[in-house]
């Protein structure tokens, strides 16, 4: 079977700007985040038959939805709990400083979601299997030639990019840092595998 899936990292939110960890808190678009979302619709359609739409259900992804709809980027959406980021719990909300207070074997320069336990939050391997499940259901579920694109976070995307890669999350995480409405894509042909990773060309970063 050949398939493309296309895993795409949501708008900038108050909180990326502000530099604090969001998890499942929410917070909105910013104005850049919006501009980033309009040019990643104009480019999946421009550059793909989308078949499939699936997003995370948390709202800086469903925002992002919307303004890819509005682009042409035609399915109707599919929200699946499976593609929200890590809960990172008591740690949502702070900057990577405060966190390297709480958590002393945190390095603030490299990334939280490599920690294995976060207090009040999701364990590394819990947040793994429930992405990869996800992933796994709609690989399954593609038909031959279709592609789809779902939007996501940071996580899951270095998520699957580990898994596909044959690589541990924990060593993956902290040398990839999906950009807001970057495309990481993924090909199948006997197995899937990393085509481009955080392309940005259609950003005007």
């Amino acid at each position: 079977m050949t398939a493309t899936l296309l895993l795409v990292r949501h708008g900038q939110t108050t909180w990326n700007r502000d530099g604090r960890i969001q998890g499942w808190a929410d917070s909105t678009l910013t104005e850049r985040g919006r501009e980033q979302a309009r040019a990643l619709g104009s480019h999946l359609s421009a550059e793909y038959d989308v078949d499939r739409l699936v997003a995370s259900d948390l709202r800086r992804t469903r925002e992002t939805v919307g303004l890819l709809e509005e682009a042409g980027v035609g399915p109707d959406p599919e929200f699946e709990r499976a593609w929200r980021e890590r809960d990172f719990g008591d740690l949502q909300g702070l900057t990577r400083a405060e966190i390297a207070e709480r958590i002393p074997e945190y390095d603030p320069d490299g990334s939280l979601l490599a920690v294995e336990s976060v207090p009040g939050g999701e364990s590394l391997s819990a947040f793994e299997e429930r992405v990869l499940d996800g992933w796994e259901r709609l690989v399954e579920e593609l038909g031959e030639g279709e592609t789809a694109a779902v939007v996501t976070h940071g996580g899951p995307i270095r998520a699957v990019v580990a898994a596909v890669s044959g690589r541990e999350l924990a060593a993956v995480a902290p040398e990839l840092s999906p950009t807001n409405c970057g495309v990481t894509e993924f090909r199948c042909a006997t197995d899937y595998s990393v085509v481009r990773r955080d392309v940005t060309d259609h950003l005007s970063l």
